[in-house]
């Protein structure tokens, strides 16, 4: 084998750190482009936020030459309080011009500092914490008459317990390893199925709605119509432990059949099932409602819709005077030093390059979806039109991708409410009157949706006659497209949704 070396010329696309910076930028959500930039004003020292537009035309702390305050024993050197037109050279911080600016307070009574916002509490640790299912049970089971040994089973089972209620883990596999044994924790466990929520630690939907029903007596089933210890009652507990799967599907006669009893009788125990609550932890759930802010906001001026960028929040940045003029004036100190002021200044221009490109990209894409679904924003979500991202590309200029990375995890604020880029593209179904053109699927979805809402609840639409009602205003839609459609906007079959009584 002979060696040798070969020169050769190739092109190849290369990912640098920075572009992937930018990229990674783009594609960010707002909470986590504000968390992004707070992490880069700490980590790079020539990175200044300006706080207002007020403050960006006063002198920094970091554009301000500070002066070194020698200090002799029983003695402090004070600064002539000048200003920097009357000295014609930085302003120096005096001892007494520190105090004001770190806000000490000498007010009598008081102490010698002035609390900062940041010395109070957050409204969050103001704000009163919920009880959650776990304390409300362990109360209950502390105020109980138990031994020291069943109360430390029973914290056991309380803390197995899902946020339903329910008690998914075996038993045997709760005391495995410890103890216990497992006919204890069957008792404690009767003992804990007593506690407020009624129903709590129950191990299947059955025997939840069993223990409901036997904490709300037998004398209830004489507010039916009929003695206690009638028929209505036994029916109850047959239904719940033999046909809830029927029940669900509402199938009555078949329900009715089995037990030998009336569909009417079927219906009374329906009613009285149906008030109790298969999800005894529902009231104890945290469920903390997040604020969406808007990405950009569309308006109509004077005729015309606008794409304004909100950056409201958000840290604006530039590069310190301070360090720029250190910089330039060669005064940087070692080489090393140099070096990374250099390569810290190239950083923060090249995030500070980014945020502008990534605002311009997002009113850009923004503005070719608000030219496309124009009759959306005039009339409503029924004249929305098909939009797939290759078509907003073309227009624009840009690749696929960067438009599926700009209207990843972003918001529009309009006046049909508080929407995601990636709401307006959809797929289409072909119009039986105009087969040039289509109907979107969300559109189409709408329409499903007030189809169910105004139907009769005794003789439901079923998929076939939706897909018939669609067809007469002009959409060409098959029966297995409608039952996707409804699935995906959670509504039950026609069968489960028959209303009996």
């Amino acid at each position: 084998m002979k060696l040798r070396l070969d020169l050769k010329l190739s092109q190849k696309l290369i990912m640098t750190p920075q572009l992937q910076q930018a990229i990674k930028l783009l594609q960010l959500s707002r909470l986590e482009l504000q968390q992004s930039l707070t992490q880069h004003l700490l980590e790079n020292p020539l990175l200044d936020e300006i706080q207002s537009d007020g403050e960006e035309n006063e002198p920094s702390i970091n554009e301000e030459k500070v002066g070194e305050i020698s200090v002799s024993p029983g003695q402090e050197q004070v600064s002539t309080a000048e200003t920097p037109e009357e000295r014609g050279s930085p302003e120096e911080f005096s001892a007494s011009g520190w105090e004001e600016y770190f806000g000490r307070d000498r007010r009598d009574g008081q102490s010698e500092y002035s609390g900062t916002a940041d010395d109070f509490p957050s409204y969050e640790q103001t704000v009163a914490k919920a009880t959650s299912l776990e304390e409300h049970l362990l109360w209950q089971l502390s105020l109980s008459t138990l031994s020291d040994r069943e109360k430390e089973l029973g914290r056991l089972i309380i803390g197995n317990l899902d946020d339903d209620g329910y008690l998914r883990i075996p038993l045997a596999e709760i005391v495995a390893g410890s103890r216990f044994q497992e006919t204890e924790a069957e008792s404690v466990l009767r003992d804990i199925q007593t506690f407020d929520p009624t129903g709590v630690a129950a191990r299947d939907l059955a025997e939840c709605l069993l223990l409901q029903l036997g904490h709300l007596g037998r004398n209830l089933f004489g507010s039916l119509g009929s003695p206690p210890g009638a028929l209505k009652g036994s029916v109850i507990e047959s239904i719940i432990k033999h046909h809830l799967k029927d029940l669900e599907k509402k199938q009555y006669p078949k329900i009715a059949k089995a037990l030998n009893v009336s569909i009417e009788d079927v219906f009374q125990a329906t009613k009285i099932i149906g008030e109790l609550e298969p999800k005894p932890g529902r009231p104890f759930t945290n469920t903390q409602n997040y604020v969406i802010v808007p990405d950009v906001f569309v308006v109509k001026n004077e005729g015309e819709w606008v794409v304004l960028l909100n950056d409201d929040g958000l840290p604006r940045m530039r590069i310190s005077p301070y360090y720029k003029q250190l910089i330039s004036s060669e005064q940087g100190g070692t080489p090393e030093t140099k070096a990374y002021m250099d390569e810290k200044l190239r950083a923060a221009q090249w995030v500070i390059r980014s945020i502008e490109q990534r605002n311009r990209t997002i009113v850009k894409v923004v503005s070719s979806i608000v030219k496309f679904q124009e009759q959306f924003f005039e009339h409503g979500v029924q004249y929305l039109k098909p939009l797939v991202l290759k078509q907003v590309a073309e227009d624009i200029g840009m690749h696929e991708s960067t438009i599926s990375r700009v209207t990843a995890n972003k918001y529009m604020y309009c006046p049909q409410g508080m929407l995601e880029l990636k709401f307006f593209f959809n797929a289409g179904l072909q119009r039986t009157d105009e087969p040039s053109s289509m109907h979107s699927s969300i559109s189409v979805r709408d329409m499903i949706k007030n189809m169910v809402g105004d139907e009769d609840g005794k003789r439901p639409l079923k998929d076939e006659e939706i897909a018939a009602r669609l067809s007469t205003q002009g959409v060409r839609i098959a029966r297995r497209t409608v039952a996707k459609y409804r699935a995906e906007l959670n509504i039950p079959s026609a069968s489960q949704r028959r209303q009996f009584f």
